[in-house]
């Protein structure tokens, strides 16, 4: 199953009887991240990844509560039956082309998508693994903006998210932008991935976005809404789209258009951003199995946070 569908008939009906808690205690047991793990391509990992394959199960939606770690309905078999609580992608994975893998510099990928134009309402981020290529845990979290009018923000939810049937989820879940970044931080540091001791910089990993608006311009503009300062990790990024463009000599100006050129078909909602996330992930997957190497394609001058310098030639502007 591919295109969009109505989350309206069962997530509205399940208010949040608990509070916000960190996330670590949801997706996956509590998953070790390993940061020393090795990324080489040997036999044994290839041999590894083929018996890991996961099987194909029915699609379902992902439970918008769940991914915030607020879900109330664990017990609730139609829940549970109706909605997905794994954040795997769950592919197929194909031998013959495991064989291209190549060598990344980085071993985990923080897959972003954020969704908001006046400011920001949803924070995404998917942690994929290079080694094992695929999501093993994800960061999610509504944004409630700070700076417009309750009616404005009211039609601005209905507008964005009523049509897709979750803005009874967003208005239940939604925190400032602030609270989001202090709970992404301490989500990174439980996984050995960011501390603020070490100068706040990622430890191999690195986000990746399906355009630079996300990281070049999107977020310094909330953190100055915010009134706080960009946090270093926001210093480099990965275009997915430079990638694209240099790795396959093929134009693709945005996420459907790079599923089209490699006949992926969409998964959730578009514009819904952990859907989005998620589809972004899934033309990582393709990408790594063709052979792809995913490098930084931006860096912020630490100097002057605001000039960006762009590190590949060829790119999409």
């Amino acid at each position: 199953m591919t295109m969009g569908f109505s989350r309206v008939p069962l997530l509205r009906r399940f208010p949040v009887s608990s509070p916000a808690l960190p996330y670590s205690s949801s997706l996956q047991s509590n998953r070790k991240i390993n940061i020393s793990a090795s990324l080489s391509t040997t036999e044994e990992s290839i041999s590894s990844l083929i018996q890991h394959t996961p099987v194909r199960t029915r699609w379902k939606p992902m439970c918008l509560y769940f991914t915030q770690g607020k879900c109330t309905k664990m017990d609730d078999p139609m829940h549970i039956d109706t909605f997905n609580h794994n954040c795997s992608l769950e592919l197929m994975r194909n031998a013959a082309r495991l064989e291209n893998l190549k060598q990344q510099e980085f071993e985990y990928f923080l897959v972003l998508d954020l969704e908001g134009k006046v400011e920001i309402l949803e924070f995404p981020v998917l942690l994929f693994d290079a080694k094992t290529m695929d999501v093993v845990d994800l960061f999610h979290r509504f944004v409630r903006p700070t700076k417009m009018h309750e009616e404005r923000l009211n039609q601005y939810i209905e507008g964005k998210y009523g049509k897709l049937g979750v803005d009874r989820v967003w208005h239940d879940t939604a925190t400032p932008f602030a609270e989001v970044i202090e709970q992404f931080e301490v989500w990174l540091g439980e996984r050995q991935l960011w501390r603020n001791e070490l100068g706040g910089c990622l430890n191999n990993a690195a986000f990746v976005t399906c355009g630079n608006w996300d990281l070049k311009t999107k977020v310094p503009q909330q953190c100055t809404i915010a009134g706080m300062k960009l946090p270093p990790y926001f210093m480099e990024w990965i275009n997915l789209k430079d990638v694209f463009l240099n790795f396959y000599k093929r134009r693709a100006p945005g996420m459907l258009s790079m599923m089209r050129e490699l006949q992926i078909p969409l998964s959730g909602s578009h514009h819904l951003g952990i859907d989005d996330s998620n589809n972004i992930a899934r033309v990582i997957h393709h990408m790594l199995t063709d052979g792809a190497l995913l490098q930084v394609t931006a860096k912020r001058n630490p100097r002057s946070p605001e000039k960006v310098e762009f590190l590949f030639k060829n790119r999409i502007v």
